[in-house]
């Protein structure tokens, strides 16, 4: 039996709704670890353990990608984004760390980054980190990730600034940015078969998005968080998202590659896709 695991945030779900086996949902991180130890045959995981360890075969077409604003990731903060001098760091996610380093590397800041060294972010009843909103803070953010970035947002829209890092590497880039991959360990067997069938999940899911959207706001309704609704994951998924892999996406990720590479986050020279 396949064992594939996902990430379980709502960018998923247009990949992984009606797949007729188990899946494993769990956060980024966990699933890049797994994915590694062989514990999981494909999972749908960061685009940096890809470029950190390119032993996968790689799904063509498919990805989670934003070409602008992404709106699910950012960095939460009170004062000028120039003048943060620290910011809290979700460890559920290595691409969005690094992602956003070398947009603070390119733009030439550097405020002190704060990295949680077990489990996720520990945050209050409001969805962030207590320092982060403790009176005189203001000099202090937080990135965050997935639907607790979304709740985080629509919540306190009017209390903090949003620096949303897909609409910031749009700027500087003028490209897609890849934040995961389908990604299959090199042993499996019949790889095509597998990526055809997430293709196929992928096109007939898009294909009937309104009923994906019914769904997923009855899956997550929730009389705490009323903030998921139609209207808002109509705009997530038809304006913030992209779910395709194709030569702008490529061209962006080799790109996060380099930018990579120039910061120390990576080693080696260029990467080969191994597309199947």
């Amino acid at each position: 039996m396949l064992r594939i695991g996902c990430v379980k945030y709502l960018n998923a779900r247009p990949l992984i709704r009606g797949w007729p086996g188990e899946v494993e949902f769990d956060h980024p991180s966990a699933l890049c670890e797994r994915l590694a130890n062989g514990e999981l045959d494909v999972a749908l995981v960061s685009s940096f353990e890809f470029l950190r360890n390119p032993i996968y075969r790689i799904i063509d077409d498919v990805s989670i990608s934003s070409n602008g604003p992404v709106y699910s990731v950012v960095v939460a903060h009170r004062d000028e984004i120039s003048r943060i001098d620290e910011i809290e760091l979700d460890p559920a996610s290595e691409t969005a760390v690094n992602l956003l380093r070398c947009l603070l590397g390119e733009l030439g800041l550097n405020p002190h980054l704060k990295q949680h060294s077990t489990g996720i972010l520990p945050v209050g009843p409001a969805g962030v980190s207590p320092a982060v909103v403790k009176p005189g803070s203001a000099g202090r953010a937080q990135l965050l990730i997935g639907d607790q970035a979304i709740r985080f947002r629509q919540k306190h829209a009017d209390e903090f600034q949003f620096w949303d890092l897909g609409e910031q590497w749009n700027k500087l880039m003028g490209l897609p940015f890849v934040y995961a991959l389908w990604l299959i360990r090199p042993e499996v067997v019949a790889p095509k078969q597998i990526a055809d069938c997430l293709r196929g999940l992928r096109d007939e899911n898009l294909g009937r998005l309104n009923e994906l959207i019914a769904d997923a706001v009855a899956g997550v309704a929730d009389p705490l968080h009323p903030e998921i609704t139609r209207q808002f994951l109509s705009a997530y998924y038809h304006e913030h998202l992209r779910f395709s892999f194709g030569k702008k996406e490529k061209e962006g990720l080799r790109t996060f590659a380099r930018l990579c590479g120039k910061r120390g986050l990576l080693s080696g020279g260029g990467i080969a896709f191994d597309l199947v």
